[in-house]
């Protein structure tokens, strides 16, 4: 029996399985590959707010990327909520040599704050020296520069410019019909990704973030090249919402 590549889930845990690692092992399965998962906290939220948030121990957060890694041969990491500086730390020793994507998640879509904000910009440079790919939003973008630039491809180009990793900056918060979203890489080569935005309810909107970094994730760790698991992903998160 043929073994299915293996993807490591790193984030929060989401009671409601909208997003975090509950909505990621579910698109590990769907899409052929087998999931696993470190957790850096548990949250208890709805698709509405998040009422409370309890960090996992670094001790066990280690403890379980140990397990995980020394068992497993590991074809692509994902983060979503890192939480903290110190999880953070904790996860770079073992993320060495593993194709990594990684979903900057500072703030829930209810506007709760999910990373120490006073050390994000340090902690996620470090992380991404490491990075295959970051998947940021328009909102988290506008942080991570510590500015408020309007046109998309200035967005992507200065991202590319301050970190130096290839970066799919998403737009589903921008304004008007259609979501465009804008991959480009650390030679300035841009792909804009176009679909019509679907007129969806919040409990779907929920995690969608997270599920598109993930469905990237699982299909690069089926052997596509990052452009054709981008372009995947965005197929078949299309077709999940609907």
């Amino acid at each position: 029996m043929e073994q299915r590549p293996v993807c490591l889930s790193v984030g929060g845990s989401d009671s409601c399985a909208g997003a975090g690692i509950q909505a990621d092992l579910r698109v590990f399965e769907a899409l052929g590959v087998q999931g696993c998962s470190a957790i850096t906290a548990l949250t208890a939220q709805n698709p509405e707010n998040i009422l409370h948030i309890q960090a996992s121990s670094v001790l066990q957060f280690e403890a379980e990327l140990q397990a995980i890694t020394s068992f497993y041969d590991v074809a692509c990491i994902k983060t979503g909520m890192l939480y903290n500086q110190a999880h953070i730390e904790a996860l770079i020793p073992f993320i060495r040599n593993i194709p990594l994507i990684v979903d900057p998640v500072l703030m829930s879509s209810s506007g709760k704050l999910l990373f120490d904000d006073n050390t994000a910009n340090k902690s996620y440079q470090e992380l991404l020296q490491h990075a295959t790919l970051w998947t940021p939003n328009l909102q988290e973008a506008a942080y991570f520069l510590e500015s408020n630039i309007d046109d998309p491809i200035e967005i992507t180009s200065a991202l590319i410019l301050k970190y130096q990793t290839p970066v799919l900056l998403k737009g589903g918060h921008g304004k008007g019909n259609v979501l465009r979203d804008i991959f480009c890489d650390t030679q300035g080569n841009i792909e804009i990704f176009e679909h019509p935005k679907q007129p969806i309810s919040p409990s779907q909107s929920h995690g969608t973030g997270c599920r598109l970094a993930s469905a990237i994730a699982a299909y690069f760790a089926t052997g596509n090249d990052l452009i054709s698991a981008i372009h995947h992903a965005h197929i078949w998160l299309q077709s999940d919402l609907q």
